[in-house]
């Protein structure tokens, strides 16, 4: 073994690696230094005996303090609980007309509503509940069911052709064009019928064609005037709010193959107080309706608009 060697300079001794005649010094570690490392392995070592940490097949050890992240965890989860219990049974037991008026309540009703819509909810109707090509927007006030606190829930209990759910919303449009019912011709003049109801640029000599299919064929639902239906499902056709598009080739494809949406029944899947909150969140996104009767008009009567 070859003697040590020192740095000529500061008499040190150099651990014998050298680069481009740079020797390196043996120089200790500062005491400060080779304390603080003594001191974390001491407490390594009594952090693995009080809290959980070696893992074991079946688990890992507990500690002598016997302390649960989990645990505290649910104690937490617990005690939010509790405290939001007063509101909570009270949304169980009241009416969704009381909980509306109620201040308190109806705060705690949209925030508790507004949980639930980001986790059931927003994959189709987006986060910020404008929808998208068949899937509802829910801040305007066209509503295929009605937009009542009580047309919500029931929507919101038992889906739409939600076939697992007697009670579900259901309604279907023939497909007029897949089944034979109507020929490429009169779908076409139909759809330029239905343009023409929203105000939307048209042929009007098949328009008027059309009107005399629409009449024969699709007044049943969508009304004499195109103004729908609600207590069939029926969308009014003389808006500018479209759920699957309002321009002419849409059209044509919904009267040719109908469409048939599907909005699962979230009665099995969430308790009632989670529906009340969820139907008085949507209804206070903007196109919620009274379910109330208006008062009645005195005075003056205001005479009838103009059609």
């Amino acid at each position: 073994m070859s003697e040590p060697q020192h740095d000529e300079i500061s008499g040190v001794e150099t651990t014998g690696h050298e680069w481009d005649g740079i020797k390196e010094l043996n120089n200790p570690l500062p005491r400060w230094w080779i304390w603080t490392f003594y001191a974390t392995i001491v407490w390594a070592l009594g952090y693995t005996v009080l809290y959980p940490a070696w893992p074991l097949l079946n688990g890992a050890t507990k500690g002598i303090l016997g302390y649960s992240s989990r645990a505290n965890l649910a104690q937490s989860v617990d005690l939010a609980h509790r405290a939001q219990d007063q509101y909570t049974q009270q949304i169980r037991t009241q009416s969704l007309d009381r909980i509306h008026d109620d201040p308190a309540l109806f705060e705690f009703a949209v925030a508790g509503g507004r949980s639930a819509y980001v986790v059931n909810c927003v994959q189709c109707h987006g986060s910020g509940a404008a929808g998208a090509k068949g899937y509802p927007n829910l801040n305007d006030d066209d509503w295929l069911w009605g937009g009542t606190l009580e047309d919500i829930r029931q929507t919101l209990r038992h889906g739409v052709r939600y076939e697992a759910d007697p009670q579900t919303r259901n309604s279907q449009m023939p497909a007029f064009g897949r089944d034979g019912i109507l020929d490429k011709t009169q779908i076409s003049d139909t759809a330029e019928y239905v343009l023409s109801l929203s105000g939307l640029k048209h042929d009007a000599g098949a328009a008027g064609r059309g009107a005399k299919v629409f009449a024969e064929q699709c007044t049943v639902c969508h009304g004499a005037t195109g103004g729908g239906d609600r207590a069939q499902g029926a969308p009014s056709l003389r808006d500018a709010i479209w759920l699957y598009g309002g321009d002419r080739a849409t059209i044509v494809e919904t009267i040719t193959s109908a469409r048939r949406g599907v909005m699962p029944a979230w009665g099995g899947k969430l308790d009632d107080a989670t529906i009340k909150q969820l139907t008085v969140y949507i209804h206070s996104l903007g196109g919620g309706e009274s379910s109330k009767p208006a008062p009645a008009a005195t005075g003056a009567e205001t005479p009838a608009a103009t059609p």
